[in-house]
């Protein structure tokens, strides 16, 4: 590696190479409990550094762990001993808003939510929204197909991926797509960088599609006393013609750790409760769209629903949405967030058979998530300094998968495979399509370099 380190700082610079192990700490995590220290960080300002970075290590056999702002929830981009750690979060410019043809053209460090800012200030609208987008990088998001609470109606991050430039393992740059609508010559190569999650190419740019920002917006809440109300609300919902921008499920231990955390004033005695927002230009419209989402929720066993009467109070809402997962941290120091998907009409059966494993095991598992899109985030409480509790973890999670493959789901919808869950990918995937994407692994990447030993098992 010292042959190597030379080797970047003299063609790169050495401030833009980082070798000191104050420095590689901060590189050498993620968005999990796994952590690897780095042999060296490299921070690249351009396509042309993450070319001259991947020509070296094409050159020196040397694995690179491409790197955003590190909140994957996978450990795709925990490193390796003997790696590079390839930081992308300096190329953060915003290259074009194209406001004629409704697109932006940015580097793959902006914040996914300085994206959206910069569309809403030219009246359009970037509608993906992970959890993560007040810190998430577009091209991480990209990277691993990101979702979001606005997936049921408007699509996750591939959806608005209209080109990419990608630097490939042997340092030449592809550029796919582009902004004509309609774009059918040859293979879909954008689609084939999209959840691959670094390990076929580097994304450095990407022309991402826009839409005109709705102009009207309606927050719903509606508390439940059986989670299985609840559930099956949700299905309850799209059949009577209202597709949702937003249709979130939060369950009871998810509500109380808000709470406790927040003050907002939720309710405790219940068992659920749903988010629904809905958004359009035409006002009334979306008013009708409210009044009509209210109306089935209450058919189908809601307590209480309450519209947002102004946008402080909607925001409060989605302050409680966006604060699950941290707030969890009140009722163990660990949490292992699993991200399952199944069809829409298996979700109060998942939910059922999730809850059971918990249960079986003695450890909680909270639920909460995109219900609309069947999108249900499982997250497994526990303290990993107690043996027995941590012991109990991993076959936990695998029941937990096979309960959505069994339910015809699969193992994620947003977060990516990265290394937690290679030992299932097999099974979801089957032999046939492991052995194909086994070969476009191996005719982009023919030496192993980028990314290894994720998303593929054996890879």
């Amino acid at each position: 590696m010292e042959k190597i380190i030379t080797q970047l700082q003299e063609t790169l610079g050495t401030e833009k190479v980082l070798t000191a192990p104050v420095d590689l700490v901060a590189y050498s995590f993620d968005g999990t409990f796994e952590q690897q220290l780095p042999d060296v960080v490299v921070l690249s300002e351009s396509t042309a550094d993450v070319v001259a970075v991947v020509e070296i290590a094409a050159r020196e056999g040397v694995p690179i762990v491409p790197r955003g702002m590190s909140s994957g929830l996978a450990g795709g981009s925990i490193p390796m001993p003997g790696s590079i750690v390839l930081s992308l979060t300096r190329m953060n410019h915003i290259l074009e808003i194209d406001e004629e043809n409704m697109t932006a053209t940015v580097e793959a460090g902006v914040i996914a939510v300085d994206l959206e800012a910069a569309a809403a200030k030219r009246g359009l609208f970037y509608p993906p929204d992970p959890s993560s987008n007040k810190q998430s990088t577009i091209g991480g998001n990209i990277a691993c197909n990101a979702g979001g609470p606005r997936c049921l109606k408007y699509g996750v991050t591939g959806d608005y991926v209209m080109g990419l430039k990608v630097v490939l393992a042997d340092g030449r740059v592809l550029e796919t797509g582009g902004k004509p609508i309609k774009n059918v010559v040859g293979y879909d190569l954008t689609s084939l960088f999209i959840g691959s999650e670094g390990t076929l190419g580097i994304i450095t740019e990407a022309l991402l599609r826009l839409l005109v920002q709705p102009g009207f917006v309606h927050t719903s809440r509606a508390e439940f006393l059986s989670l299985e109300d609840a559930s099956r609300t949700v299905n309850a919902i799209l059949r009577a013609g209202v597709v949702p921008a937003t249709l979130e499920l939060m369950d009871e231990t998810a509500i109380a750790c808000i709470e406790e955390a927040m003050q907002l004033g939720l309710p405790l005695d219940v068992e659920a409760m749903l988010i629904i927002e809905t958004d359009g230009s035409d006002e009334a419209a979306v008013e009708r769209e409210i009044e009509t989402v209210a109306r089935v929720c209450r058919e189908n066993g809601a307590r209480k629903v309450s519209v947002a009467q102004d946008e402080a109070e909607r925001a409060r809402l989605w302050r409680a949405r966006r604060s699950v997962s941290p707030s969890l941290a009140r009722r163990a120091p660990n949490k292992l967030g699993e991200d399952i998907t199944v069809p829409r009409s298996a979700i109060p059966e998942a939910i059922r058979r999730i809850k059971a494993i918990g249960t079986r095991y003695g450890l909680p598992i909270v639920v909460f998530g995109h219900a609309g899109d069947g999108n249900l985030h499982p997250n497994v409480l526990f303290d990993r300094r107690d043996p027995e509790q941590w012991a109990k973890v991993e076959p936990i999670v695998g029941e937990i998968f096979q309960t959505a493959l069994d339910l015809g789901g699969t193992l994620s919808g947003e977060h990516g495979v990265g290394v937690f869950k290679l030992p299932y990918v097999e099974h979801a995937l089957g032999a046939t399509s492991l052995d194909v994407q086994r070969r476009i692994k191996q005719a982009l990447d023919p030496l192993n370099i980028l990314n290894p030993g994720k998303v593929l098992p054996d890879m």
